[in-house]
């Protein structure tokens, strides 16, 4: 078998074994989770990171807010799908793949670009026009999924491509198979290149009774219950799962910050080279 294909189909059952016995949960967990933290301070670059962009239809802004959700996050993604010089659409969803989704397009899978993404094997994913890149992201935002973008070595790794400062990464995360589901159980040194828009909060209103069903909806860890009130904590990623679940529509996503698309994007572009 090809390398490349070997490495991503070892990574696959790795990857469905840790998330279907729930190990990341156990004690034992620590004794790899220290082999894991002592790995990303060696291969991680130190400007690694990622964003995670709120979920279709959760921002609130302006009088308008379905036009506006609908325009503004994409801007982001769309700023680099144009830079880009090349583009691969991966043939399927590592994580829905490994987890055997039944609740989200598995075939759905990552948007690559840069140069690095030339070497990814056809078996797992072909080339894309800007286009066709376009509207994958169209239809996964459709889909109900969460866009998280930038820059990370474990791609590049389990892909088997290099260099890694000219990948760029665009995942498409569902809430029951996406590996950053394990967020609020791990060393935070592994998922602390994540980072949420900036200028983007979650915002807890009066209507809160303190039902926690925004607890289940958040995979980061980002709310807790204090008596009978939610509150958000720092790990909070504004994705808007959390907005979505609350049946008091005490939970908001604002945008605090009207340059906040031209932000994220200045956070994002130093860290890989699509040219």
């Amino acid at each position: 078998m090809d390398r490349q294909l070997m490495v991503a189909t070892v990574s696959r059952y790795i990857y469905r074994a840790i998330i279907r016995t729930g190990v990341f949960k156990w004690k034992v967990w620590r004794l790899f989770e220290t082999r894991a933290v002592n790995m990303q301070r060696t291969l991680a670059p130190k400007d690694d990171g990622v964003v995670v962009l709120p979920k279709r239809g959760v921002i609130e802004v302006g009088a308008d807010i379905t036009k506006q959700d609908t325009v503004l996050p994409p801007q982001v993604l769309d700023y680099f799908i144009e830079k880009s010089n090349y583009r691969a659409i991966m043939n399927y969803c590592y994580c829905r793949d490994a987890n055997e989704c039944k609740d989200y397009p598995r075939d759905l899978g990552c948007l690559f670009l840069g140069e690095a993404a030339r070497g990814i094997h056809p078996d797992m994913g072909r080339a894309a026009t800007k286009e066709e890149a376009r509207e994958h992201i169209r239809k996964c935002r459709e889909s109900g999924m969460i866009h998280i973008a930038g820059k990370f070595w474990g791609d590049s790794l389990w892909l088997g491509v290099q260099p890694h400062e000219k990948l760029f990464t665009i995942c498409n995360c569902c809430p029951c198979c996406c590996v950053t589901m394990v967020t609020p159980f791990v060393h935070p040194e592994l998922t602390g290149i994540m980072h949420k828009l900036p200028g983007v909060n979650t915002v807890v209103g009066a209507e809160c009774i303190g039902c926690g069903k925004c607890l289940g909806a958040c995979i980061y860890g980002g709310v807790k219950l204090e008596g009978k009130q939610a509150f958000i904590t720092e790990a909070c990623r504004a994705c808007g799962r959390c907005v979505e679940v609350c049946p008091q529509k005490a939970l908001r996503i604002t945008i605090d910050d009207p340059d906040y698309v031209q932000k994220a994007i200045a956070f994002l572009e130093p860290r890989v080279d699509l040219s």
